[in-house]
C-alpha cells in the first residue's frame, strides 16, 4: 500500500467527511524518541498494524502490538508509546469525533446509520472493553483500504459507501471484541465488571440484550448465566441492584426520595416506593425514619 495522510481542513478528500479528522497509511523508518509522549486523547484512534512491532500505553496499561493487530483509543484514555518512543514498523489509522455524552455512551454521530439501539450496544461493548486490543484482523486491513479507495475515488455514491464501512468496521470489532471475550471468560470476574458498569450508571433503561452484550454472552445465554450465578433473573437482579444503590442513598438525609427514584432508574417514585416495599418491607419514607440518627 502506498503512504498517505489526510488530514480535515486540509485533504479535499475529506471535505464530505467532518467526523473523520485523520485517516492514514505511514512507514516509520527510524525509531523516533519523545514523539509519542502518552497525552489523554479526546476523539476516537482506531490503529491497524501492517507492519513491525509497536510498545503502546493505552489507558494506563502496556500492549505489545504485532502485524495484524488493531487497537481502539476511546475518548479520555491515555495513549502514547511506552517511554514516548514510536517504533519502526508500517501503521494504518483513522480518528473520529465521537461525543460521549454520558458515562457509558458514546454517540458516533448523524452520519452513522447504525440504529440507535445497536449505536448504544456498540458503544457500550467499546466502554465495558475500555482497552480494545483485537488480535490478528487481516479483514480490517482490507476495509480500511477499501475506505481509502473510496475516498481518493469518489465515485457516485461515494460518500454513504464511506459512512457504511465505518458503521461496518465498528460491527466487526465490537463482535470480535465479544468473541474474544467468550474464548477467555471467567464470569465471576465478567459479572463482577458488568455490576460495577451498572452502579455506575443506574439511571439508564438497561436492556437484557445491551447487558449480555457487555459480556459477550447472547441474551439466552446470559440469562441462563445469571440465573445460575445469582438466582435471579438479569432484570430481577438489576431491579435489586437498584434498590441497594436506593438504601445508599436514602442514608443521606439531604436526598429527596423522588431524586433517590430517578437516579437509580425507577421512572417514578411512586415505582420506587412500591418496589422497595416488595423487597425490603418498608415504603422508603418509612425505611429512612428508621435508619436515620434521630436530632436531639
Amino acid at each position: 500500500m502506498n503512504q498517505f495522510i489526510f488530514q480535515q481542513g486540509q485533504a479535499k478528500e475529506l471535505y464530505a467527511f467532518p467526523h473523520i479528522l485523520e485517516f492514514a497509511l505511514k512507514k516509520i523508518t527510524s525509531t523516533q524518541l519523545n514523539s509519542l509522549n502518552p497525552t489523554s486523547v479526546d476523539y476516537m484512534r482506531i490503529y491497524f498494524v501492517l507492519d513491525g512491532k509497536f510498545e503502546w500505553i493505552i489507558n494506563r496499561n502496556k500492549f505489545v502490538l504485532y502485524p495484524g493487530d488493531l487497537a481502539v483509543i476511546l475518548p479520555g484514555q491515555v495513549f502514547g508509546g511506552a517511554n514516548g518512543i514510536l517504533n519502526i514498523g508500517t501503521l494504518m489509522w483513522l480518528n473520529l469525533k465521537v461525543e460521549k455524552t454520558e458515562p457509558g455512551r458514546i454517540l458516533l454521530g448523524d452520519w452513522s446509520s447504525l440504529t440507535e439501539s445497536e449505536g448504544i450496544t456498540i458503544s457500550k461493548i467499546l466502554l465495558f472493553n475500555s482497552s480494545s486490543i483485537l488480535i490478528k484482523l487481516r479483514e480490517h486491513a482490507t476495509l480500511l483500504q477499501n475506505i481509502k479507495n473510496e475516498l481518493t475515488a469518489q465515485e457516485i455514491g461515494y460518500t454513504s459507501r464511506v459512512n457504511q464501512l465505518i458503521d461496518e468496521l465498528f460491527i466487526c470489532v465490537a463482535r470480535k471484541i465479544t468473541r474474544q471475550n467468550n474464548s477467555q471468560r471467567d464470569f465471576p470476574q465478567t459479572f463482577l465488571k458488568l455490576e460495577q458498569t451498572l452502579r455506575q450508571n443506574l439511571a439508564y433503561q438497561w436492556t437484557v440484550e445491551e447487558m449480555a452484550a457487555l459480556t459477550g454472552l447472547g441474551a439466552t445465554a446470559f440469562n441462563e448465566k445469571v440465573k445460575n450465578y445469582t438466582g435471579f433473573s438479569p432484570l430481577n437482579y438489576l431491579i435489586n441492584i437498584r434498590v441497594s444503590e436506593g438504601i445508599k442513598l436514602l442514608n443521606q438525609e439531604e436526598e429527596n426520595v423522588t431524586a433517590i427514584a430517578l437516579a437509580t432508574g425507577f421512572y417514578s417514585s411512586q415505582h420506587f416506593s412500591t418496589t422497595f416495599k416488595k423487597l425490603t418491607g418498608y415504603t422508603p419514607s418509612e425505611f429512612r425514619k428508621r435508619n436515620l440518627p434521630r436530632k436531639h
